[in-house]
């Protein structure tokens, strides 16, 4: 009990004090008929005293704890505090789900302030659990709050010679500055930074200024000179001994040299650097996020074989060994980052349930009030994007549009403009494309800007004006090049194939699709496989009307093998719209080959899939 009285703040101390105060004029209070109570039953009188007192200590000193969740019902020691701070933050870091809920832990932090205002820690651990709701107000107030109690408690004590109170100032303003940059204040943000970087400078502190160095680059990256920052930021931050920040810089830089269009192997020799530097160093956070960034690596540049082996890597290792208290190191952002591109992978090859489980298991994973929920969500609602256009559900996938804008704005708009040019609204969907693409050439977004092209493109052809779609598919292909994006330079290379069998010159077009195909077979999205085929079959039946009659026939039979794997790549993601065209092709080949009970079974699938779906805009198969 005197320990226990020994390591009470003076708000305690006070609360006890009059806890104990109001519990003897109580006791005052007794009638004179208990004086004269018997033996027995002043002993259990006392007895229950005992029990009053013992329970009012207890509320003051003691800490309850539950199976499932930690929670403090009253005044800690400062041990116990420490221990159920430092629970929860592990906890907010790696398995979100396993700490207390944003209410019920805020609820617990507050009773902790309650008895004991100037605990620092307590208000650092509320600014975390702002954060995961995204409160910009809270979180700022309660950082603050932290940095104040930091230097009014002398709790920051002196550090290579320096004062403690000059390092909290700094790290405090470093710490807006990363806050404000979070919630995209960039202005304020560089206004905490220039700050941070004076006091540092003032101090003399290296480390510091590492720091800034790095937010200076996050703040500064859409600058064409942004490298620099960072190279210097990797070359200091190894001379200094700060392998995690070292670490992070190369990421960064692969990070960046991947948008610039760098080959694959630099990068990934890069990467093979900074493991070296994790293996060592044991930073498993670091060794999660490399290969995580490995993976979104190969999928922006097409490969998505090796993406997918990237992915699985993760998974595997994050699935071997837990750390510390039991807690799973596997629901970290590397791991939603990985299982998402997963579930977008799965989903590519028509395997819907598989990317169902997955998105299942997410959901479990990373509640909706988790800080990277967002990252499901919208991998989600792409999904489901994809298939409601598959089938020709157009309002469907109207309406998913307005859940993509919430949680990417660029993406939405660019799905708004497919879905109006897919409902026959040329013009809306080509002032929409327009719009984008000034806005994705600005922020250099040039993945984004390629897709739009395409998309104007088709747009040009669908309003039979396919020699205006040329140069619109030259600049994709250039951009494609270019940047190395070697998928999307092969889907630019089928839209120009097929500008070329529009505007009649089918050889052309066939040689140009024998130099496309082959990634695409290898590893392109299912559709784009179906599409690959069906236009193969079509520059083949084109070519094949100047031939002679064996010869045709015989081009004829091959086309209808192409449409036949065409046909089965459409029915995996059960895009009825395309099997429709094909269907109909099919007839009017078996029709040219005299094969009448083929044609009539093509020509009766064909008959109920277009009364089964609505018909929008022309055809392209009529411009054959």
């Amino acid at each position: 009990m005197i320990l226990a009285y020994s390591k009470l703040s003076f708000s305690q101390v006070f609360k006890l004090y009059t806890a104990l105060q109001q519990y003897f004029q109580n006791g005052e209070k007794k009638t004179v008929e208990d004086a004269d109570m018997e033996l027995t039953n002043r002993e259990e009188g006392e007895r229950k005293m005992e029990k009053e007192e013992l329970d009012v200590s207890i509320r003051f000193v003691l800490f309850s704890s539950r199976e499932e969740e930690v929670s403090c019902s009253g005044p800690l020691s400062q041990k116990q505090a420490e221990f159920f701070l430092s629970q929860q933050a592990s906890l907010l870091k790696n398995d979100e789900t396993k700490a207390l809920t944003p209410a019920s832990l805020q609820k617990e932090l507050n009773n902790l302030l309650k008895f004991n205002p100037d605990f620092a820690e307590a208000h650092y651990l509320s600014y975390l659990n702002n954060l995961r709701v995204q409160d910009v107000f809270s979180s700022t107030h309660s950082l603050l709050h932290y940095f104040d109690r930091l230097i009014l408690t002398g709790a920051e004590s002196k550090s290579n010679g320096e004062e403690g109170y000059g390092r909290s100032l700094r790290y405090a303003a470093l710490n807006l500055a990363a806050l404000h940059c979070r919630f995209g204040h960039y202005q304020q943000a560089e206004l905490a930074l220039q700050e941070a970087i004076r006091i540092a400078q003032e101090s003399n502190d290296h480390v510091c200024l590492q720091h800034c160095l790095s937010w200076l680059y996050v703040l500064g990256q859409k600058r064409s000179d942004s490298y620099v920052l960072l190279e210097h930021s990797v070359k200091k931050a190894v001379h200094f001994g700060l392998p995690y920040l070292a670490s992070l810089g190369i990421q960064s830089l692969v990070q960046q040299r991947a948008f610039a269009g760098k080959t694959a192997n630099k990068l990934m020799d890069a990467l093979k650097d900074s493991d070296l530097l994790h293996w060592k160093h044991s930073l498993s956070e670091l060794i999660d996020i490399s290969i995580a960034q490995k993976t979104a690596i190969w999928r922006l540049y097409g490969r998505s074989t090796m993406a997918l082996q990237q992915a699985q890597m993760l998974l595997s290792m994050n699935s071997l060994e837990s750390v510390n208290a039991g807690v799973q190191q596997n629901n970290t952002e590397s791991f939603a980052v990985a299982l998402c591109h997963l579930a977008e992978l799965h989903a590519e090859q028509g395997c819907f349930a598989a990317a169902s489980e997955v998105l299942k298991h997410l959901k479990e994973r990373f509640p909706p009030n988790s800080q990277h929920a967002q990252l499901w969500m919208l991998c989600d609602q792409k999904i489901q994007f994809d298939r409601a256009m598959n089938d020709g559900k157009y309002h469907l996938a109207d309406s998913l549009v307005t859940g993509i804008t919430a949680l990417n704005s660029i993406e939405g708009v660019y799905r708004k403009a497919v879905v109006l040019q897919a409902q026959n609204q040329m013009s809306e969907a080509h002032k929409l494309l327009q719009k984008l693409l000034i806005h994705c050439q600005k922020i250099r977004n040039t993945e984004m800007v390629i897709s739009v092209l395409l998309s104007a493109a088709e747009l040009y052809w669908r309003s039979s004006s396919p020699t205006s779609a040329l140069p619109v598919l030259l600049q994709a292909l250039a951009l494609s090049k270019e940047y190395r994006l070697q998928y999307l330079a092969s889907e630019t290379v089928l839209n120009l194939a097929f500008a070329q069998l529009i505007l009649g010159i089918p050889e052309q077009a066939l040689s140009l699709l024998h130099m496309a195909i082959e990634p695409i077979l290898a590893d392109g999205a299912v559709l784009d496989k179906g599409r690959a085929m069906f236009l193969v079959a079509k520059c083949q039946v084109a070519s094949a009307a100047s031939y002679d009659p064996p010869k045709k026939a015989e081009a004829l039979e091959a086309a209808i093998e192409n449409l036949n794997e065409a046909k089965n790549y459409f029915a995996k993601v059960d895009c009825k719209e395309q099997i429709r065209d094909v269907v109909y092709f099919q007839a009017r080949l078996y029709h040219t080959l005299g094969k009448t009970q083929e044609r009539n079974r093509c020509a009766m699938l064909f008959r109920q899939l277009h009364q089964e779906l609505p018909s929008h805009g022309v055809p392209l198969i009529n411009h054959l």
